[in-house]
């Protein structure tokens, strides 16, 4: 199995953290984000993996040759403009261009997300489901939620838990979560992307929900999650480590 890790941003919410360096590389509990993502992978069994880089690429770069990448196979996909998490993947589709496996689902996962989220289970639920994509999803606050129906395929999208909802197809009871930056997706999904340059997967989510392809939610309330975008959550999730309330 393949994953690509989401990891060009410029980080400017992590700022001062970002300052001289990617925010792959802001640490939390002496650990790099980026070897936290690559080594819970490398538990799951993933051992090839495409990067994509823009900020401060060269020092990622670096950071990989040093590290032997993880015993790992990396590839990077560098990104002179900022292409977005849909641009992003669809600049990288030729890494999963695997004709002797083309039915094996990857993963995607955001650089800056620290959980531990069961992605066998995931992968289990995204197989049950036949979907074309699946995304790990909790009940919590959120700015941007994703509505899921009854049987947890997505019918739309709201700002904030007041926001006007969007749906892309028939939702009698539409509910809201929040997405968690873990996606596991069909091959298929890449040939279906006709968005072009900087564009949200989200929205290739959305457009095909609404032509009917099933785009899933697994639920995964049970398990640690946190967003590691700004210093205050780094901070707190370096805690948890010392807690134990996180262990990887």
């Amino acid at each position: 199995m393949k994953a690509m890790v989401l990891a060009a941003g410029l980080g400017t919410r992590l700022r001062p953290l970002t300052a001289d360096r990617p925010k792959a590389l802001v640490e939390v509990a002496g650990r790099t984000m980026l070897e936290i993502t690559l080594t819970r992978l490398r538990s799951f069994g993933i051992q090839d993996v495409v990067i994509n880089v823009h900020h401060f690429s060269d020092l990622i770069l670096q950071y990989l040759k040093a590290k032997d990448n993880f015993g790992m196979q990396i590839a990077i996909s560098q990104e002179p403009v900022l292409l977005d998490t849909g641009g992003g993947l669809k600049k990288a589709a030729y890494f999963f261009a695997d004709k002797s496996n083309s039915d094996e689902p990857f993963i995607l996962h955001n650089v800056d997300v620290i959980s531990t989220i069961d992605l066998e289970r995931v992968l289990q639920s995204h197989s049950k489901n036949r979907a074309l994509a699946t995304l790990a999803v909790q009940d919590r606050e959120t700015s941007r939620y994703l509505l899921f129906d009854q049987e947890q395929q997505l019918c739309g999208r709201r700002a904030g838990r007041e926001g006007r909802f969007e749906l892309v197809r028939v939702c009698a009871e539409p509910y809201a979560l929040a997405f968690a930056g873990i996606h596991v997706i069909s091959p298929r999904l890449l040939t279906k992307m006709t968005e072009e340059g900087v564009f949200s997967i989200i929205n290739t989510y959305l457009r095909l929900a609404g032509q009917g392809e099933k785009i899933a939610g697994f639920r995964a309330d049970e398990y640690y999650w946190r967003d590691l975008g700004k210093p205050e959550n780094v901070s707190q999730a370096t805690q948890d480590f010392k807690d134990k309330i996180l262990v990887q």
